[in-house]
């Protein structure tokens, strides 16, 4: 029986919120978009679909996100959760905002719930205020995004900017010291005609009371930590039903790194003074049609290594920027993400079948050239970064955002196979 049915707004934030789930003791399946047909989800607890629908204009997203309720109610999914940023990513005119009223009116809600909070990342939630690390969201970098600049901190202000109803906030002292008050408090903001409630969160056990507070919602809205809470109130029944993912020993790997993040510079360093590794001549992706050949040829003479060969187009910030100035960023960017496809293509048709991807977009251009359309969610390496089955291949795919993971993480990963 399906408990929950998750869409997120972005690729990376989909194995971020599963992971945490899985961490919890529930069997999970992703999908990359809204599947075309019916899946069999006898032993599967919850079901995330990834959208790509975070910067997009809002009535794309809305049009998509409820294409994904739609699927995920006649699965008989009824109670849903609408995954976001746990720094809310979103301007003034939405897309949390206009997703959120969108999906309320189709599963046919008066009221959700607002929570970014995840605690173990520094997310918490004080008198209605998002903080990261201790920083308000407003100061903590946020304000300077290229996308989504966060000009407030107050999740009221911010969710009443881009939707059509009220935000009341139930506070720490309520959640903390008096969880028996909270159904009352919500009767009363209920009456005050809210429709948005956030509840202030400064540690797990604070999720977890939010979590028990709102389990008859049909909606909720979140980051991965609301995820983790609520499958955690259900971890004895899941415990007994989990399947931990077996990923075979026998057949090659490699690590392909896309990022340009502080992290993972550090984990290619790291990495490449233990393993074959080849940084990508960005000129040759875009010039010689013959290079891709070349590429993936070296990566098949590695195949029987002890580790995995490394193939890298992370380089630092001074190169990417002459680079860019010269053909274009969007262009440079284009053109590594398509290479990185067509190779992940290539290697699997030589038979390696498993995948250790860094970097979000290099992540989305390695699912499309394998074309997967789910995935089993396994063990965690880091933190929301799990180990991955496709669906009904024997394939095993790692997607780590760019600041995810230790420096060793490329290392770490093999570790789940190795003998």
């Amino acid at each position: 029986m399906i408990k929950l049915g998750v869409i997120a707004d972005d690729f990376t934030g989909a194995t971020d919120i599963a992971s945490f789930m899985v961490n919890a003791g529930w069997n999970v399946v992703l999908f990359n978009g809204v599947p075309h047909q019916a899946f069999d989800a006898s032993n599967t607890d919850a079901i995330v679909i990834a959208l790509k629908s975070r910067s997009i204009p809002a009535n794309e997203a809305v049009e998509m996100s409820l294409a994904a309720s739609d699927w995920l109610q006649k699965q008989g999914c009824q109670r849903q959760l609408f995954k976001y940023c746990s720094t809310f990513d979103s301007t003034a005119q939405g897309n949390i905002g206009p997703v959120t009223d969108a999906l309320m009116k189709q599963l046919n809600t008066a009221v959700t719930l607002i929570c970014p909070a995840v605690p173990d990342n520094g997310r918490t939630i004080i008198n209605g205020h998002l903080f990261v690390k201790g920083e308000l969201l407003n100061e903590s970098g946020m304000e300077h995004h290229p996308v989504t600049p966060m000009k407030h901190s107050s999740l009221k202000k911010l969710m009443e900017a881009q939707s059509v109803g009220r935000c009341g906030n139930i506070n720490l002292e309520t959640v903390k010291n008096h969880p028996e008050n909270i159904a009352a408090e919500i009767d009363a903001r209920l009456a005050d005609k809210v429709r948005y409630l956030v509840f202030d969160v400064l540690d797990n056990q604070d999720l977890l009371t939010v979590a028990r507070a709102t389990e008859e919602f049909p909606l909720v809205t979140g980051a991965a930590g609301l995820g983790y809470a609520i499958a955690t109130l259900d971890s004895e029944k899941a415990s007994a039903n989990k399947q931990a993912l077996q990923i075979e020993p026998q057949g090659p790997a490699v690590v392909l790194s896309g990022s340009c993040s502080a992290m993972t510079n550090q984990q290619v360093d790291f990495y490449q003074q233990r393993a074959s590794s080849l940084a990508l001549d960005v000129e040759k992706i875009i010039n010689d049609p013959a290079y891709l050949q070349t590429v993936s040829g070296w990566v098949q003479s590695h195949a029987n290594e002890s580790t995995a060969p490394l193939v890298y187009a992370t380089q630092p910030p001074q190169l990417i920027e002459l680079i860019q100035k010269h053909y274009g960023a969007a262009f440079v960017s284009t053109k590594i993400e398509a290479f990185f496809a067509q190779l992940a293509q290539s290697l699997a048709g030589a038979g390696f079948n498993k995948f250790i991807v860094a970097g979000g977009e290099t992540s989305g251009a390695v699912t499309q050239g394998l074309e997967i359309d789910g995935m089993i969610i396994g063990e965690q390496v880091a933190p929301g970064v799990p180990w991955t089955q496709v669906l009904n291949r024997s394939q095993w795919v790692i997607l780590k955002s760019g600041n995810f993971g230790n420096p060793d993480f490329f290392l770490k990963a093999q570790e789940h196979y190795h003998e």
